[in-house]
């Protein structure tokens, strides 16, 4: 699910809920309806995420769901809270993240989470961050990620330390 999440830039409940009848080998895509939105959505498969396709056995019922614990646990809650704080525990075992109880940190959809904190989220803002210093046009990338307002991706756009010394590495020498 991180590599989905990371070479799609998708959100966790279509992350958990894809099914290998969205994915097409044949065409390098991936092809589903966001959860959210409801946009269609049609994403090429990045290399590194069809690498690890061809390592997994294809089922004979196309049906089945490519992650299927993470996407029963979303059909059942019918919303994708649950994976979440799963996602959360396993970065806070990993310490990447402080293990701190989902309910005492008052965090949902009312308030925001704390700036740097990592959740599976993080993935698609990494995502975005990645595909704008690798040179790809905003629009582009807005449009792979599936945002509809340039506003809100303006919001998912981080500077990496990199992006930033090559800037300043192009500045030219007036002395």
């Amino acid at each position: 699910m991180i590599l989905f999440g990371l070479y799609t830039g998708q959100r966790l409940a279509d992350v958990a809920t894809l099914r290998w009848n969205n994915v097409d080998l044949a065409k390098d895509e991936i092809r589903f309806t966001t959860r959210k939105t409801g946009k269609p959505m049609i994403l090429p498969i990045a290399r590194p995420l069809r690498q690890y396709l061809n390592t997994l056995p294809q089922p004979l019922d196309l049906n089945t769901a490519l992650h299927p614990r993470a996407s029963n646990l979303v059909q059942r809650l019918g919303k994708s809270g649950g994976l979440s704080r799963r996602f959360i525990e396993l970065l806070a075992r990993a310490g990447l993240r402080e293990k701190q109880s989902h309910r005492s940190r008052n965090i949902g959809r009312s308030s925001p989470r704390e700036a740097g904190e990592l959740s599976f989220h993080s993935l698609r803002r990494t995502a975005t961050t990645l595909l704008h210093e690798a040179g790809v046009p905003a629009a582009v990338v807005q449009s792979l990620i599936g945002r509809d307002s340039e506003e809100m991706h303006q919001l998912y756009i981080a500077v990496g330390k990199d992006a930033l010394a090559n800037a300043a590495a192009r500045l030219p020498d007036l002395g």
